[in-house]
């Protein structure tokens, strides 16, 4: 085994079964450390969120007889990478995130919203090559422990693991963001998708009024079939039923024509 250095977190909290899965697959690529929320963090982006006075706390993890070093923290998925970049790891970042595996996809725009995504970028940010890495879900099962097979997931974590520690990416490609479908198999075909510019999750209240409250809004897939636009993540993932590599960047800066958008907004270029 290599002697790469690879950083494991989440958004679903130390005890997730998904991320025990991420780490056995892990440790068969490079000596592992995980870091996670001390407690469920979904949905929460890439804020910086938390507790102020906790503390990477050591926790007992040991996955196939291997005593893993692990942590938890009271934070948000980002602020725990964060943080541990500026202790665990302030001498020599590690190799390679990987953030999950997540309990839910997470597609179109709504990844902006993803803790799973958020922890990824963070540590992109860094110049940290990363994975954020998601299997199909019911709802129901965002914000608790299901039973789930992971075996498939995992496998697709390996090998694009290996490939992000032995090969560079392209310039400007901060994160791969990896969906599995409830129903794949090791032989299902993966595809590199474009992040589709609409949302794949609603938020819908029955009878709304200025009385209902946030916890009113129920979770939806909402998707238009006929209004999906081939090549990007929903279409593939919901029509194609692959699994979808979604090249992410830090830079999210619009692709518009600086030229015409400077005639739009008048004034003379400095």
């Amino acid at each position: 085994m290599n002697n790469y250095q690879i950083l494991l977190t989440n958004d679903d909290g130390i005890e997730s079964p998904g991320l025990h899965a991420a780490v056995t697959a892990a440790i068969q690529t490079g000596n592992v450390t995980v870091v996670a929320p001390s407690h469920q963090q979904t949905a929460t982006g890439r804020g910086l969120t938390g507790n102020r006075e906790a503390s990477l706390t050591r926790v007992g993890y040991r996955v196939n007889g291997v005593d893993i070093p692990a942590y938890h923290c009271d934070c948000s998925p980002a602020l725990v990478v964060k943080h541990c970049l500026a202790t665990l790891f302030s001498h020599k970042k590690p190799d390679l995130l990987i953030s999950g595996i997540n309990y839910g996809e997470n597609l179109g725009t709504n990844i902006t919203s993803s803790g799973t995504v958020g922890a990824a970028l963070e540590a992109a940010s860094f110049g940290i090559p990363a994975i954020a890495i998601s299997k199909q879900t019911d709802i129901g099962s965002h914000q608790k422990y299901t039973v789930q097979d992971w075996q498939v997931s995992s496998h697709f974590l390996k090998y694009f693991s290996n490939l992000l520690l032995t090969r560079k990416m392209p310039h400007d490609v901060s994160v791969l963001k990896i969906d599995v479908p409830q129903d794949a198999t090791t032989s299902t075909r993966w595809k590199i998708t474009k992040l589709a510019n609409s949302t794949y999750y609603s938020k819908v209240i029955e009878n709304p009024s200025i009385r209902s409250r946030i916890c009113d809004a129920k979770t939806e897939i909402n998707i238009n079939r006929e209004s999906l636009v081939p090549e990007t993540d929903i279409f593939a993932f919901s029509v194609e039923k692959v699994i979808t590599i979604t090249p992410l960047s830090v830079d999210l800066t619009s692709r518009a024509s600086f030229s015409e958008l400077q005639k739009i907004l008048g004034g003379k270029p400095t």
